[in-house]
């Protein structure tokens, strides 16, 4: 469907001095302006834009690229601040509007937050809240599965560990005890499902799938290499010395070393965990 605030893909039907038209369907034929348009588009090229408003409340396509598109959450820097509200830095020409209204907190010029960009019913327009509880739910449906790949958005931290924001339409959970790297707010990131509770609420991991695992079995592998093909540590190690040597859990880290294992690219002994093609020092 084409609407306002997203990206679609539309036949060019005309060309004028000043830009191109294109078919938008119900919304009629709409202008690509020639400052927005990007290489050469000749007519019945079908191109890919994002619709918004312009000043006079026309719709208007563009070949920039928004940090975010309508239904979205993204954490945007404050450029202008106005008699009616905070203008953020959205990647287009054109920054989009933060009423007062919708500011969680006073926003200040040079600073960043993260917001969720929606319509405005009054006139159309597109604009941003900080305000994200109030467009995200802890136990509203979804259809997500465990091992699930997911696109984060960092939110904020708890006493568990880390509240983030699951494709743009849940709260999830990172556990700290799981987290073996530096999250900051407002980071986009890829995660898993880990489990899902009962109550629908969603658990969070930063390792899960085949990709994890192979994230994982080379973190071990590049680990041997830089200690000259032997480590002192192994299957019964403490979970915090794996933690601090090799950033994952001691779970992950067994699933690693398991499968090198298997494929016989290293021996787990007593002293630890050798590289098969290192020859042991007598």
């Amino acid at each position: 469907m084409i609407s306002i605030g997203k990206n679609c893909v539309l036949d060019v039907v005309k060309q004028v001095d000043f830009g191109f038209y294109l078919d938008a369907g119900e919304l009629d034929n709409i202008l690509l302006p020639n400052k927005s348009a990007v290489g050469e588009i000749t007519v019945g090229d079908a191109i890919e834009v994002f619709l918004y408003l312009d000043s006079e409340d026309r719709p208007i396509a563009t070949m920039q690229k928004p940090k975010a598109c309508v239904g979205e959450f993204a954490y945007l820097q404050v450029v202008d601040s106005t008699s009616v509200g905070a203008f953020l830095d959205w990647g287009l020409d054109k920054d989009v509007l933060v009423p007062f209204a919708e500011q969680h907190r006073p926003m200040e010029v040079g600073k960043s937050y993260l917001v969720y960009l929606y319509i405005d019913r009054v006139d159309g327009r597109i604009v941003a809240s900080s305000k994200v509880d109030s467009f995200l739910s802890d136990d509203s449906p979804h259809t997500f599965k465990p091992q699930q790949a997911v696109d984060l958005i960092i939110a904020n931290s708890t006493d568990l560990g880390y509240k983030a924001i699951v494709n743009h339409s849940h709260w999830g959970v990172l556990y700290e005890n799981e987290v073996y790297q530096r999250l900051s707010f407002g980071q986009s990131i890829k995660g898993f499902i880990k489990y899902i509770r009962p109550d629908g609420k969603i658990d969070l991991s930063l390792q899960g799938g085949q990709e994890g695992r192979d994230k994982n079995t080379q973190r071990v592998l590049n680990h041997l290499q830089e200690q000259g093909g032997f480590s002192a540590v192994h299957d019964k190690s403490d979970p915090q010395l794996i933690a601090d040597l090799l950033g994952m859990s001691k779970g992950a880290f067994k699933k690693a070393i398991g499968g090198l294992y298997k494929q016989r690219a290293i021996r787990i002994e007593k002293d630890g965990i050798h590289l098969v093609d290192k020859p042991v020092d007598k």
